[in-house]
C-alpha cells in the first residue's frame, strides 16, 4: 500500500473519533505531518507525480463526480491526485487547514478554501495572480475580489454560491399568490396563511419560512441578507468603519426573532444547512432561505417536493434585494514540493470546459458571466437566467477581506449578538449596541453608520424566479 493511501486512511480514522469541540486538531495534525515526513518521500524522478489535494466536505454526488474530474486530469497530464478526507465542518476544515499550512512543512499542495477565509490564510499560499491573470479577469468582479487580499490573488473561485428563496410553486397557486413575495414582509404574510391553510388540513408540523438559525457562520450569511437588503451594512465597511449598530439591522434583527415561532419552527435556531433542507425536502415549509446546492436534494427522485418548487433572488428591503456571496477557490501551498504541477490541477479544475461539465451534472453555477449565456450550461438549468445579475448586482460580501485574521473573532462576535435576538435572550438594540464596543476591541476600528444602499449593489426591482 502506497504511502499516501496510508495518510488517507489514517486522516479517516482520526476524523472518525473528531469531538465536536475540534480538541483532537492537533493530533490529527501530528499524525497526518509524521506521515508525510516519514512515508511520502518524494517518487523517484520517472515515476509520476502524485498531488495531495485538501477538499472541502462534500457528500456523495459531488465526492464522485469530483473524482472522475480527477481521473480525467490525470488521463490529460500523467500527474495522479490523492484526495484527501476532511471534517464536515467548516469550522474545524479551518483549523485543520490552519494548523497543517502553520507548521510550515511540505503537506497537502492544493487546498480547496472557503470565500471568507483569504484574509485568514493568505500567507501560506502562492500569488495565482501571475499565472492566472486571463482567467480571473472572465469571473465575477465580486467572486474574484473574495479571493483577493493586498492585490494577491490567493485562490482561484471553482464554485460560486449564493442565497436564494426556494418555494413551493404548487402552494402558492392554491392560496392565489402569482408570484414569489417580493419583499421580506410580504414573505412573513404569504408564510402564515399558507401555514395556517396546510395546517388546517392537518399538517401540524408545516411550517412557512425554513432557514438557518445556528450559532454559526451560516448564521452571518443569513442575517447579512436580512440587515443589508434594509440598507443596514455589511457589518465592518470597506473604509473600516464598525457600522452594525444601526436602526435598519436592529429592525431586520427584530422581524426574524419575530418569525421564530411564528412562522418558522422555534428549533430553526439551531437550524444548519441539513436541517433546513430536510424539512423543506419532506415538504413541510413553503419557504426556504438556502444556496443553489439544494436544488439537486430538492429535485432527487426520492424528494417529496421533486417538480414542485422553483428557486428565485431572496426577497428585498428598503435597499433592495441582496444575497450572501458564498463560494470555494483552490490555493497552492507555498511548501508544496510539486508547485508546478499543483499550478495545472487547478487550471483544470477551474477550466471552462470542466465548469460548463460541472454546472450540467451538479447543477453548480459557473464562476465566468459568459458561461450562463451557453445553451449547454442555461438548457439543463433555467434557472441560472438570473443568477448572473444576482452574481454581479445582488451580492452582498462578509468583511473578512477588511478584517483578515480577525474575522473569525468578529464574525463570532455578529453570531452571537443575532443569536442572542432570537433567542430572545437581548433585544436587538441591546445586543447591537454591545457588539458594536465588542468589535471596537477586537478591530481598533472606528465606529460610523453604514453608506446609502449595499455596498457592493443590488438587483432592484425583479421579482422573477431563476427557474
Amino acid at each position: 500500500m502506497s504511502s499516501l493511501s496510508v495518510l488517507a486512511q489514517e486522516i479517516r480514522g482520526l476524523y472518525a473519533g473528531w469531538s465536536s469541540s475540534g480538541k483532537l486538531v492537533r493530533p490529527i495534525c501530528a499524525a497526518l505531518l509524521s506521515l508525510f515526513l516519514q512515508g511520502c518521500a518524494r517518487p523517484p524522478v520517472r515515476e509520476p507525480v502524485t498531488l495531495t489535494f485538501l477538499e472541502e466536505w462534500t457528500n456523495k454526488t459531488f465526492s464522485e463526480a469530483r473524482q472522475q474530474e480527477l481521473q480525467q486530469f490525470t488521463r490529460e497530464t500523467g500527474i495522479r491526485v490523492s484526495l484527501l478526507p476532511s471534517p464536515d465542518s467548516a469550522r474545524q476544515r479551518l483549523v485543520l487547514w490552519r494548523e497543517l499550512l502553520g507548521t510550515g512543512a511540505s503537506g497537502p499542495d492544493v487546498y480547496a478554501i472557503d470565500v471568507i477565509w483569504p484574509g485568514m490564510l493568505a500567507e501560506y499560499f502562492i500569488d495565482l495572480k501571475p499565472y492566472f491573470a486571463n482567467e480571473v479577469s472572465l469571473q465575477f468582479p465580486a467572486t474574484a475580489a473574495g479571493y483577493t487580499v493586498d492585490n494577491k490573488l490567493v485562490a482561484m473561485a471553482y464554485r460560486a454560491d449564493i442565497g436564494l428563496l426556494y418555494y413551493r410553486t404548487d402552494l402558492l397557486r392554491q392560496y392565489g399568490y402569482r408570484e414569489p413575495p417580493r419583499t421580506w414582509d410580504e414573505l412573513e404574510i404569504m408564510a402564515a396563511r399558507i401555514q395556517a391553510g396546510e395546517r388546517a388540513k392537518g399538517k401540524k408540523e408545516f411550517w412557512g419560512f425554513v432557514w438557518q438559525g445556528a450559532a454559526d457562520e451560516v448564521l452571518t450569511c443569513n442575517a447579512l441578507e436580512w440587515q443589508a437588503a434594509e440598507g443596514g451594512g455589511r457589518i465592518i465597511e470597506e473604509d473600516q468603519t464598525i457600522s452594525v449598530n444601526n436602526p435598519q439591522a436592529i429592525r431586520a434583527w427584530q422581524r426574524a426573532a419575530r418569525w421564530v415561532g411564528s412562522v418558522s419552527p422555534p428549533g430553526v435556531v439551531g437550524y444548519r444547512e441539513w436541517d433546513s433542507l430536510n424539512v423543506w425536502v419532506a415538504g413541510d415549509a413553503a419557504f426556504m432561505r438556502h444556496w443553489p446546492s439544494a436544488y439537486l436534494d430538492s429535485q432527487a427522485a426520492g424528494s417529496s417536493i421533486r417538480d414542485k418548487f422553483d428557486t428565485a433572488l431572496l426577497p428585498a428591503g428598503k435597499s433592495g434585494r441582496v444575497g450572501t456571496l458564498g463560494g470555494w477557490g483552490l490555493a497552492v501551498s507555498r511548501f508544496s514540493a510539486h508547485p508546478r504541477e499543483a499550478l495545472q490541477l487547478v487550471r483544470y479544475l477551474t477550466r471552462r470546459d470542466v465548469q460548463v461539465k460541472r454546472s450540467r451534472t451538479l447543477s453548480q453555477p459557473p464562476t465566468q458571466p459568459e458561461l450562463y449565456n451557453l445553451p449547454e450550461v442555461l438548457g439543463p438549468n433555467p434557472r441560472f437566467a438570473l443568477l448572473s445579475q444576482a452574481f454581479q448586482t445582488g451580492i452582498v460580501s462578509r468583511p473578512s477581506n477588511i478584517i483578515g485574521k480577525k474575522y473569525q473573532d468578529v464574525s463570532d462576535a455578529y453570531i452571537q449578538a443575532v443569536h442572542s435576538v432570537l433567542t430572545r435572550e437581548k433585544s436587538a438594540p441591546e445586543a447591537a449596541a454591545a457588539l458594536e464596543n465588542e468589535l471596537v476591541g477586537i478591530t481598533s476600528f472606528k465606529k460610523g453608520r453604514p453608506p446609502a444602499g449595499i455596498s457592493n449593489g443590488t438587483a432592484k426591482g425583479s421579482s422573477e424566479s431563476v427557474h
